[in-house]
């Protein structure tokens, strides 16, 4: 115990010049390339930080960027939407009015046809019954009437319808 206490001086000079020794080895052989793999480490992590930060800050620049141009679309897709509703509304009111004037149309020529079939019918309805009233006479009278004088009478008779008729539609409005 006595050594412990006492400790040799040489063996002190000794154990610090291995100790100073063993730090300059490893100084130059160790610490040396481990801090420089340290600090190339770290530089290339700053330089991966950096290089992160500039893609994130592109990254939200391009979505910006898209999302301008999603909005600008849908703008887009909803004035076009807008705009095939107001023609589609259009040709819808100008075909309905198309179909509307074609049924006026048919109407009004239908019911000049029936006009003029309904005053054919009458013509000659009014024919025969002159006929036949020119019939009857003759039954009556005994004797055939000739060809001038039943045409005159017949003329004479439709006149007479006619003007009755006039004063009857005048008569009714």
């Amino acid at each position: 115990m006595d050594t412990l206490l006492n400790p040799d001086k040489g063996l002190i000079i000794w154990t610090i010049v291995t100790f100073l020794l063993l730090v300059f080895i490893l100084k130059k052989a160790a610490w040396g390339p481990l801090l420089k793999a340290i600090s190339d480490r770290e530089s290339r992590i700053k330089n991966d930080i950096d290089s992160a930060q500039a893609s994130r800050v592109a990254a939200e620049a391009a979505k910006k960027d898209l999302d301008g141009q999603i909005a600008n679309l849908e703008a887009k897709s909803r004035q076009i939407l807008a705009e095939a509703a107001k023609e589609g509304e259009a040709l819808r009111a100008k075909l309905l009015h198309a179909t509307q004037d074609e049924a006026q149309k048919l109407r009004d020529k239908t019911m000049a046809e029936l006009a003029q079939e309904k005053d054919k019918l009458v013509a000659s309805l009014r024919q025969e019954v002159a006929s036949l009233s020119v019939m009857a006479a003759e039954k009556l009278i005994g004797q055939s009437v000739d060809e001038g004088v039943e045409k005159r009478v017949l003329d004479g008779f439709l006149k007479d319808l006619e003007k009755n008729k006039a004063h009857k539609n005048g008569e009714n409005q």
